[in-house]
């Protein structure tokens, strides 16, 4: 292989790892029908926020918190394609 090749290469894998690290310590907030989810990068809840209004209706909060955590989820899964993509498309220059 061609050692500028292999340096491009390495180059790349850093920048994919230092993305995907910077994914993993931001935070996401998702929002649903009074109900706002935080959640880190590595998929883990760290808080969840209930409007007191939902605490009267348990089947109405707990159909919120699903939709939140999903919106959180569907955040960071947004994140890491948009992140990622810009590495992907740059591998047509290095012979891929």
């Amino acid at each position: 292989m061609n050692p500028n090749m292999l340096n491009k290469l390495k180059k790349m894998q850093k920048q994919i790892q230092d993305a995907q690290e910077q994914i993993e310590s931001s935070e996401f907030t998702g929002k649903a029908s009074g109900v706002t989810v935080i959640m880190q990068g590595t998929r883990q809840v760290i808080d969840v926020k209930i409007d007191e209004a939902l605490l009267e209706e348990v089947e109405l909060l707990q159909d919120a918190i699903l939709l939140a955590v999903n919106d959180a989820l569907a955040q960071i899964d947004k994140t890491q394609e948009e992140t990622m993509g810009q590495f992907s498309g740059g591998m047509g220059g290095l012979g891929f």
